[in-house]
């Protein structure tokens, strides 16, 4: 089970945020000069089998536009540097007992989806995001009963308006994770483009009234 540390990160993982989510497509807040101000509102964390990788699955509020905006970011913490993964670099930060940690935007990275994909198909458990040892029942994978364990290959990642694709290979054959940037409430269209998804997994945030939206973090497609 992969440990909390009650510590220090500087900077900061919002600071971090703060400066990547203006640079990426799917953001939807305020032009240039105006800076998002990112608060954390939910999320949940993975275990790596070999304890390796940090993994986690934040929901953040940005209230720097005309409305608040919920976004989904996946993030995986490295004692070094990702090899061919330059682009997908949120930043550095220096952990108070790990020491420094390479940020991931975590749709980059192999661990993270493997996990995931282990998540949809029932074979990994997650964990609340804030304690260590505690699983948090109410994120759920549901899969249509199509996947096959095994090595999971990332072959590409394309970004869209709402939407982060990550193309994989699997023992059963290529499929598409959706992986969800712009959370929206249940019920709301999915991103399966009119298709049964093969598998979702769906989790919690808080609004800004303090109330519990739930939601589709991810779904699969053929």
């Amino acid at each position: 089970m992969a440990v909390v540390h009650r510590t220090t990160m500087t900077p900061g993982k919002l600071e971090l945020l703060a400066s990547w989510l203006p640079t990426q497509s799917w953001y939807q807040g305020p032009g240039p000069g105006s800076a998002p101000r990112p608060a954390r509102v939910g999320g949940f964390r993975l275990d790596d089998p070999q304890g390796e990788v940090g993994i986690e699955f934040m929901a953040v509020s940005d209230g720097a536009g005309d409305r608040p905006v919920t976004y989904h970011v996946p993030l995986t913490y490295r004692g070094a540097p990702l090899d061919g993964a330059e682009n997908a670099l949120i930043g550095t930060s220096e952990h108070g007992v790990l020491g420094r940690r390479w940020i991931y935007d975590g749709t980059h990275d192999p661990v993270l989806v493997e996990r995931l994909y282990a998540l949809v198909r029932g074979e990994a458990e997650p964990q609340a995001q804030s304690e260590s040892d505690t699983p948090d029942p109410s994120v759920t994978g549901w899969s249509a009963g199509t996947g096959r364990p095994g090595p999971v290959t990332i072959l590409g990642v394309s970004d869209g308006p709402e939407t982060t694709d990550v193309l994989v290979r699997t023992p059963g054959g290529k499929l598409t994770l959706g992986v969800r940037r712009v959370l929206r409430a249940a019920p709301a269209r999915d991103d399966s483009g009119g298709q049964q998804p093969l598998g979702h997994v769906t989790a919690e945030w808080t609004l800004p009234d303090g109330t519990k939206a739930r939601g589709r973090y991810a779904v699969v497609r053929a």
